[in-house]
């Protein structure tokens, strides 16, 4: 199968082109640069003579608090950009999986989001996230959404990616204490994408690592004594404290209804994905002091 991957240069995108050429496809990793996925011409002068037989759409701007000060970036990336890969698939006859977040909701339920929850999302990103989906699934009806979220794994920029290696060097860590969410493995997530194209059944999924989910703080503590650093580097603070733009979901802990149903088994639990990250960084730490 040929397949184009966007926003390859991110950490969901280089997971999914690594997983998806293992598995023996003929990949195509496009970066921001390679592709503005919110640029119409672009779209149809590189995905048209490609003729890919799936497209992954990892690209978004995932700056939350960026979206809310620059809405006209957000739409056209995170809405705009999925509705034109729609249209370029439906005149490819290509299959689409388009990534979307936890934050399309609220926050608001004490337990998990699932598709039976309706959608509302209080920042101008899960608004344009939302729209995105909905846009994408209007234009072609061979597409399939992945909502995931509290995203970790090498080669991220995100603080749930970064904050061993900042521990490892002795750095204060500073983490939420009064937020939840399910945290997902980038390349746990790689390989129910992987799945979920070899379905092709178009719909909704909430792809997560297994497990009840926990705070960022909780998720630090967990790691920092996986790697036998010192818990007193972590300072616990508020949502509130941090004074941000853009809110965000107090609760945005997911669960799919669809997986099950379809046969497909469940992420590794949370704290196992996090021990394979903490073991692979410190290995990576080690071979750069060498």
């Amino acid at each position: 199968m040929k397949v184009i991957v966007t926003g390859a240069a991110g950490l969901v995108g280089l997971a999914t082109v690594a997983t998806f050429a293992a598995k023996g496809d003929a990949v195509i990793g496009l970066t921001h640069d390679d592709l503005d996925i919110g640029d119409d011409s672009a779209v149809r002068q590189t995905l048209d003579p490609q003729r890919p037989d799936l497209v992954v759409n990892c690209a978004a701007w995932t700056d939350v608090d960026g979206c809310e000060a620059d809405q006209e970036r957000a739409f056209r990336v995170n809405e705009f950009g999925p509705g034109l890969l729609a249209l370029a698939c439906r005149r490819l006859e290509a299959q689409l999986i388009t990534i979307s977040t936890d934050y399309v909701f609220d926050g608001t339920k004490a337990g998990f989001y699932t598709q039976r929850d309706q959608p509302n999302p209080q920042s101008v990103y899960g608004l344009s996230k939302l729209e995105g989906e909905r846009r994408a699934q209007r234009d072609w009806a061979r597409t399939i959404v992945v909502r995931s979220g509290y995203v970790f794994g090498e080669g991220g920029t995100n603080f749930l990616s970064t904050f061993v290696d900042s521990a490892r060097a002795g750095k204060p860590l500073k983490a939420i204490a009064d937020t939840f969410g399910t945290p997902t493995y980038a390349p746990h997530l790689a390989e129910r994408l992987f799945q979920l194209a070899q379905l092709d059944l178009p719909g909704v999924y909430h792809a997560v690592n297994a497990g009840d989910g926990v705070s960022f703080a909780g998720f630090v503590e967990s790691a920092l004594e996986m790697a036998g650093l010192d818990g007193a580097l972590l300072e616990r603070i508020s949502m509130d404290s941090l004074r941000r733009p853009a809110p965000r979901p107090r609760n945005s802990r997911l669960r799919c209804l669809l997986s099950p149903a379809l046969g497909l088994p469940e992420m590794p639990a949370w704290e196992k994905a996090l021990r394979e990250h903490v073991a692979r960084t410190g290995k990576a730490s080690q071979s750069q002091t060498l």
